[in-house]
């Protein structure tokens, strides 16, 4: 166990002074993170990285300014936009994230007043984010009701809770993790219930979501503590577990949502999904090593944004592609344009680019496959500080859950 968790406390300094500080700004009295690819500034990253330097140290010089940063950033209503390279737009998702943040940091922040102003705020937007009992609306373009989303804003409400006694927070957190419960099938969780505002209802299961929704729901069982929600994760991570190759690569053959397919970042939520059941179950202290074992073959500073395969691979990855495509109740012309995509994704992950929207083939196949716009779709990996940032919060938070797991 300490061997682990020394190689956890190595990858997560490395992260932190090769790929987060370097990429950090200061001006006057804020401070964010400015994107090396992209150019963007997003409040979500900004928000991931400030619960990570808390969790390592407390009393980190740097949060209090990109606290001043995030809180300069919030809309009206009490939101937060979700930046991304293709939109801009409130979410009650990313008002979640940053919600979290915000609670982390109140202890030492200094302005305490101003923090809760903001933090009630946020609250009550993601609040009035609930569409029925426990479904979260992520934003206004995205529909559907996905049971991540119902676990990142219930971890939210849950947490904001337990910081202030807020009694009609914590009946939300309850409804949102019943939500998240219900909608488990077999082990795992679907990416959405229903269609929403998609073309298709993205009724699947996915590797790297199953990780997310575990990851957040097991936060909401840190305040709740319901036998429910312990049985619900418990059955979650055996399904991660059976998904895992025994050299510790996700079997993607088995994860039907093709947007996140070979994301790098589903190692870090699986880690610590494993790591939280642990201490209910010690087997899965091994998954969680075989996790880092990939991890660390994909982080140099910052993370790629796909997880990195050789091109001698690349035939044997046809039938993996196929066995996905076929995942889920779609018209054939939608398998095939599944099976598409997923060798589009196939032949990114091998290349590798820090300008990939520049070339040419980018900009043509996303006309010819009608990429969604709503993710990047680059035809070369690359570092990616955005999924860096969701791999340190997860990272950062395992570290107390293993000394939580050791007390």
């Amino acid at each position: 166990m300490q061997v682990l968790n020394k190689r956890l406390y190595s990858l997560v300094s490395r992260i932190i002074q090769n790929g987060i500080l370097p990429n950090l700004k200061e001006e006057g009295n804020t401070s964010y993170t400015l994107d090396p690819v992209f150019g963007l500034v997003r409040n979500r990253v900004n928000a991931e990285i400030c619960k990570s330097l808390l969790r390592i140290n407390s009393e980190d010089s740097h949060v209090p300014k990109i606290i001043n940063y995030i809180i300069e950033c919030q809309n009206e209503d009490g939101s937060w936009n979700e930046i991304h390279p293709n939109y801009n737009q409130p979410s009650a998702l990313v008002t979640s994230f940053i919600g979290e943040a915000l609670v982390k940091a109140f202890k030492s922040y200094p302005d305490k007043k101003r923090i809760s102003r903001s933090l009630e705020k946020a609250k009550e937007y993601v609040l009035s984010q609930e569409q029925k009992p426990g479904y979260f609306v992520k934003s206004l373009h995205y529909t559907a009701d996905h049971p991540n989303v119902d676990a990142s804003c219930g971890a939210f409400l849950a947490e904001y809770a337990d910081e202030f006694s807020d009694c009609e927070c914590l009946e939300a957190a309850k409804r949102a993790a019943k939500r998240v419960c219900e909608s488990q099938i077999d082990g795992s969780f679907p990416y959405t219930t229903d269609k929403g505002s998609y073309e298709y209802s993205l009724d699947v299961p996915c590797v790297h979501y199953q990780g997310v929704t575990i990851y957040y729901l097991a936060k909401i069982n840190d305040v709740l503590h319901e036998g429910f929600i312990k049985e619900s994760l418990l059955s979650g991570a055996e399904w991660l577990s059976l998904a895992q190759k025994n050299d510790g690569r996700l079997d993607w053959a088995k994860s039907g949502l093709m947007f996140a397919y070979y994301l790098t970042g589903a190692y870090a939520f699986a880690y610590s999904s494993f790591v939280y059941v642990s201490r209910w179950d010690i087997r899965y202290l091994k998954n969680a090593e075989l996790c880092l074992d990939i991890l660390e073959k994909n982080i140099d500073g910052l993370a790629f944004r796909w997880e990195k395969q050789s091109w001698a691979s690349l035939p044997a990855s046809i039938s993996t592609t196929l066995k996905t495509a076929l995942i889920g109740d779609y018209p054939l012309n939608h398998r095939l344009f599944r099976f598409g995509y997923g060798m589009y994704r196939q032949i990114a992950t091998r290349g590798f680019s820090d300008n990939p929207l520049e070339d040419r083939v980018f900009k043509t196949l996303v006309k010819v496959l009608g990429l969604n716009h709503s993710v990047i779709e680059a035809s070369k990996n690359f570092h990616d500080l955005f999924m860096t940032s969701e791999i340190l919060d997860c990272l950062s938070l395992s570290l107390e859950w293993r000394n939580h797991s050791e007390g």
